[in-house]
């Protein structure tokens, strides 16, 4: 190598193009195209894929939940079947003209075919009523307390003083029309699938281990639902409602019946549903 040759190679650098440089500089910091949407594309796809799984995730929960109700109600309405009798301190509450009546207690006695007797524990203390299926005409045989007590009187189920401050005609009283009435929206929701459950765990009520389970149905009366929420606890062991919480559209207490002390299958007979049973009063 001449000595020009050598100077010129350490004089005059290799020439570079200022286009090139700008790109090999900004490469740097600006991501890559392809990659920085291939990145994008990622992320939008594990989003609905996140919330895609979640959706599915409630859906099964609804149907897990809807097939535990129904399950709930079938052992429910099992038990129920082999009921012949039962007695109970019954505990009721009802909204009447937009007014809640105050609680009325009374000890209820209930055997098939229909037949109900009612003892007044507070109010109207000592009131009593027996309605029998088939006999008295199909008539409420009743009577007051005080002076209104000496007199017994037989009154239509469905007339206004049968039906003072109550919601429903002795003829739906007992377990077996409330279940119905539970039962019917129950799968009529769920096979809508218009309702919403909640499984609120074990809950004490009346000394009894329950479990409280709640239902949820659409805030629109022109559906035709009964309700709108229903809070029913069951008993654990007995598989029977000894709870019910019924609330309206604008979710207010429409109807709380308790069945406190309750006795399944303790032997009543025709005696215990006789106007002339010695025990009775009228």
């Amino acid at each position: 190598m001449c000595a020009s040759e050598s100077q010129s190679s350490l004089t005059w650098p290799t020439s570079i193009n200022p286009r090139d440089n700008a790109a090999q500089f900004s490469s740097g910091w600006e991501p890559d195209s392809l990659s920085y949407h291939l990145r994008r594309a990622t992320g939008i796809f594990l989003a609905w894929f996140t919330l895609l799984s979640i959706l599915l995730a409630q859906n099964n929960a609804r149907a897990q939940n809807g097939t535990d109700l129904e399950k709930q109600l079938q052992e429910t309405e099992a038990a129920l079947a082999k009921l012949d009798n039962y007695t109970a301190v019954f505990h009721r509450i009802e909204r009447v003209d937009g007014k809640l009546v105050p609680e009325q207690i009374t000890l209820l006695k209930f055997k098939r075919p229909f037949k109900v007797y009612m003892k007044w524990i507070g109010p109207f203390k000592g009131q009593e009523s027996l309605y029998v299926e088939g006999a008295n005409n199909n008539k409420v045989r009743a009577h007051g307390t005080g002076f209104a007590g000496l007199i017994t009187v037989n009154l239509d189920p469905t007339g206004g003083l049968a039906m003072k401050d109550s919601r429903h005609p002795v003829t739906e009283a007992g377990l077996e029309s409330l279940v119905k009435i539970i039962g019917s929206n129950l799968r009529r929701g769920l096979r809508a699938g218009e309702l919403t459950s909640t499984d609120h765990g074990e809950q004490t009520v009346y000394g009894r281990k329950t479990r409280e389970l709640e239902g949820i149905l659409p805030k629109d009366p022109s559906k035709g639902y009964y309700c709108y929420r229903c809070i029913v606890n069951l008993d654990v062991e007995t598989r029977m409602p000894i709870k019910t919480r019924i609330f309206n559209w604008q979710d207010q207490l429409v109807e709380s019946y308790g069945y406190e002390h309750l006795s399944l299958n303790p032997g009543l007979s025709d005696k215990d549903f006789d106007p002339k049973n010695p025990g009775y009063h009228f």
